[in-house]
């Protein structure tokens, strides 16, 4: 090598005849400090010494750091293999699941059924709103509704997959997000013909199928083990804005229909005499609009603690 020592520009070099032969074409790596060069045995083994003469050359010292004789290689050998064997031990002390690629099956199938369902419906939405434009708005709860009761009723086994633990997610916002959809969409909604043609269908319906757009496709792939970045985080984005307008809609939707329910007095309990009262079906409509938001706080916090864990800064193990 040439270089730059305290005696101006030279030519540095050495030779080292090595006790055994050695591949002809060692490794370099430069460093700002220094040249690093490693040179690979041609047979592996242990070698009497490094070089052909029994004196160490004055100019090697050796690296202690990183020096590794017979007895320390054997001992790091036995204690790779015990930690081996240990773990060996406690895979085996985990139960199986003889069930669990069964499970992985119906999850993958519901999940892909859920997207498929609300790709119909966001698809065959947005496809009528750029033909028909507003015109499409009154109409939407009759060209969309049946594929909308499946899906809303199929999404009752995300109730019964977190109680009985097949999934991790927990139970209590499931069952908000679960039992919220189906109480407007079958209750307010489905129960009313004066609701079925008003605009306030098209944006609730809208904003759901946007949402599960990310969600089941997610979901689908994580059964499978397998992570795409753009769909993580589509997923835990989307909701930000989609949640508050979604859950805004529904608001107006309750709104909407309580001087419908006044009206016709539908779902409202007149209780026997003496007391000769009538529980007005409008005063739960009420009290479930504070409950819509008390709801959509829950839910989203949920969710910013699971987009903090998926998409947050990953925290590096100290050594």
């Amino acid at each position: 090598a040439q270089g730059h020592g305290a005696k101006g520009d030279n030519i540095y070099e050495f030779q080292i005849d090595f006790l055994e032969p050695v591949e002809p074409k060692p490794r370099y790596k430069v460093t700002q400090r220094q040249l690093n060069i490693t040179v690979q045995k041609k047979e592996s083994g242990w070698w009497e010494r490094l070089t052909k003469q029994e004196k160490r050359p004055l100019f090697l010292a050796p690296d202690f750091d990183r020096w590794l004789d017979e007895s320390d290689a054997e001992l790091e050998l036995r204690e790779k293999e015990e930690e081996k064997i240990n773990k060996m031990k406690i895979e085996s002390r985990v139960p199986k699941d003889p069930f669990k690629h069964l499970k992985k099956g119906y999850l993958v199938i519901y999940n892909l059924v859920q997207f498929l369902g609300f790709s119909w419906i966001f698809v065959n939405m947005t496809v009528r709103l750029f033909i028909l434009g507003k015109d499409s708005f009154y109409d939407t709860f009759h060209t969309i509704a049946d594929m909308m009761f499946f899906c809303q009723t199929l999404a009752l086994m995300e109730i019964l997959n977190s109680l009985i633990g097949l999934v991790r997610s927990p139970l209590i916002p499931a069952v908000i997000q679960v039992f919220g959809r189906n109480f407007i969409l079958f209750v307010v909604l489905g129960s009313l013909e004066e609701m079925q043609s008003k605009a306030v269908v098209f944006f609730v319906f809208y904003f759901w199928s946007i949402i599960e757009l990310f969600r089941y496709p997610f979901y689908m792939l994580s059964c499978i083990g397998i992570e795409w970045k753009p769909l993580t985080w589509l997923r835990y984005t989307t909701w930000i804005p989609l949640y508050p307008l979604g859950s805004l809609a529904e608001a107006v939707a309750v709104v909407q229909s309580i001087p419908i329910f006044s009206e016709t007095g539908k779902f409202s309990l007149a209780l026997p005499n003496p007391l000769n009262v009538t529980i007005q079906f409008s005063f739960l409509l009420q009290a479930y609009l504070i409950a819509l938001f008390l709801g959509l706080f829950i839910n989203f916090r949920h969710l910013y603690k699971q987009r903090r864990k998926q998409l947050g800064p990953k925290k590096r193990k100290m050594k």
